[in-house]
Order: C-alpha cells, then structure tokens, then sequence
C-alpha cells in the first residue's frame, strides 16, 4: 500500500510518500518558510498560505519523482484538515481532495495532533494502553491511548503550550526564527545555575495533569529585562536554565501520569519531543527497576511538521473506518 501525506496546517509545506513494509519507509519533500516570517516576528497566516498555494504542486511532483511513483500507483491520500491556520489547512486539504477526485482514489482527513500522538507508533511496535505526551507549538496535552481510535485526555495546557514558550523565549533572547530549535541549540551550549540565569519557576497544577507555561515566559521576560545577556555564552547560559524550567515539568508530570495511571509505556510526540534535553530527561528519570517505564520518541523527521506522519495516521484511520469524506472541512482547533 502506497499512501500520499500532506500537511499544510502552519508554515511547512510538506508532501511524503509511505509505503510500509520497505526499509526505508518514507519520502518526503519540505518547503519551509523561515525566511519569510522571520522579518515580522512569527508566523503572518496570510503569507503562509500563499506559500502553501505557489509550493503544493511543485513539492509534490518533485516527490513522485524523487520516489518513482506515479500518481496511478498511489492507493490512498491523506491530508490535515486541523487543528493550525484556516487559509494554510485550506491550501493542502483542497489539494489534497482535487488529487483524489482526479485520480480516484480514497481520501482521508486528518487530525494533525492525532498524527503527533501516533507518530511513533510508524516506526515501532507499541503495546496499548499507552500515555501519548504531545508537546508542539501550539498544544500540550497528556492523553491515554487505548487503541488506534480511543483516546482520553488527562491532562491540556491552560494557556501557552511549551513549544509556544520555547518560541517566545527565543523572541525575548532575540532568537531568529525557528525559535525554539535557535533555542535548544543554545541551550545544549550554555551551563544551568550559573550567575548568567535563574531558577526560573515551575507551574505543577497540582493535583491536576495540565499544564501552564505563560508563568515562566513572563519570568524570562523580567530576567532578561533587568539583566540582559552581554555575551554569547551569557545568552546560552540563560537559554540552558530557561529550556531546563520547561522540560523539568513536562517529564515530572508525564512520569507522574503513567505512574498513576498504571501505564508502562510512554509515547512522545510533536516538534518539541525533538529537543535532546527532553530526551536526557526522560532516560534519566525512567531508568531500571520492576516500575521502569519504557519511554518512546519518534525519530527526529516525525517530531516537526511533517507529511509522513500523516500518511502514516492516514493508514491508521482507513483501516478503522475506511474512506473519508469528501466535503470534510478545515478546523482551526482541537477539541475532545
């Protein structure tokens, strides 16, 4: 089975082939957009979708090329259709709806945090139930996955999500876009508890499993103000303790949730499950015993943005209720 993926939902346009079974699964084509936002300070939706618009047909000939397929040996189209930016969703769902129409094959939308929460779940063998932590741009949220379409979520950000945070933070350091990735490496640079920065302050919500992060941006923002890096190394210094404050509370309250929830496998998924510290945290948290909790992470093309995830969730939701609606329509955010 050969499934086509397209996902438009921010500021990536992004095609990928996956044909389960072979070694190399996936082929993917990305067109970014930093340089086009990076002058207004984040993402403009209206430029994003134009992106979307002029890079969709292009990208996607390049990739059946690339992969030697044609169009004719596709056998299932899956694109986002939510949550992200109205105009960018529009672009890719209704490309992706053309091309099934022209080439008469099924289509299936696709709930772009679902895909983060299966993400890895295309690349290895998970047992059910599992605790998904997905953390992205614009969402946080803990859920219990007991099957490819039965989910309960325990746990949401009450405000910013921590990819927003990280993104935000890097704004305030005068971080170039992406921010959050501009961060991390800074942060993998700098040195945590040195004079240069703080222990910034950690929001648990106790006894809930949500989530806040607007406390430890605001508390970079006055750090920043009243003792601005002067240095590079100063700089990374404060982005180390900054990134620390984040990642410290996300793998606390995960591992918190699968202890309570008696679930013996993690599944990370979204950009920020790139970030090598998160990834530290995890294995030095879990390690050994009878109560070790094994703690999974998609490779690092399945963390951001990405079509291959949606090709591979595209499969997950066709084999459980066949082919999607035609006339399903966009959904700028995630409600469940």
């Amino acid at each position: 089975m050969i499934i086509l993926g397209i996902e438009s939902s921010c500021d990536d346009t992004a095609v990928a082939l996956y044909r389960p079974g072979l070694a190399e699964p996936f082929c993917e084509v990305v067109s970014r957009q930093y340089q086009i936002h990076d002058p207004y300070g984040g993402v403009v939706p209206e430029l994003a979708s134009r992106s979307h618009l002029e890079a969709i047909p292009n990208i996607t000939r390049e990739l059946l090329k690339k992969a030697d397929v044609k169009m004719s040996d596709v056998d299932l189209i899956a694109a986002t259709n939510g949550p992200g930016l109205t105009g960018a969703l529009i672009v890719g769902l209704t490309f992706a709806k053309g091309l099934a129409l022209s080439a008469k094959k099924p289509f299936v939308p696709v709930n772009h945090i679902e895909a983060h929460m299966f993400a890895a779940t295309a690349e290895n063998e998970v047992e059910y139930p599992f605790l998904a932590l997905v953390i992205s741009g614009g969402h946080t949220l803990l859920a219990i996955v007991r099957d490819t379409d039965d989910y309960e979520i325990i746990g949401r950000t009450r405000d910013d999500a921590a990819g927003e945070a990280l993104d935000k933070g890097a704004k305030i350091l005068g971080l170039p876009m992406p921010g959050g990735l501009n961060l991390a490496l800074r942060a993998e640079k700098g040195q945590r508890g040195t004079p240069d920065g703080t222990r910034f302050p950690r929001a648990y919500l106790k006894p809930s499993f949500d989530f806040s992060f607007s406390g430890v941006k605001t508390a970079l923002l006055y750090h920043v103000q009243k003792n601005p890096p002067k240095t590079e190394e100063a700089l990374c210094n404060v982005a180390a303790d900054y990134v620390e404050a984040i990642m410290d509370v996300l793998v606390k309250k995960t591992i918190k949730a699968a202890r309570e929830f008696k679930v013996k496998t993690i599944v990370v998924g979204g950009g920020v499950s790139s970030n090598s510290r998160l990834r530290e945290m995890f294995k030095n948290r879990v390690r050994g015993g009878k109560d070790a909790i094994k703690v999974i992470f998609p490779s690092l093309p399945l963390c951001t943005d990405n079509a291959r995830m949606i090709a591979a969730r595209g499969r997950q939701v066709y084999e459980k209720k066949g082919p999607g609606d035609l006339g399903a329509d966009v959904f700028s955010t995630f409600v469940n």
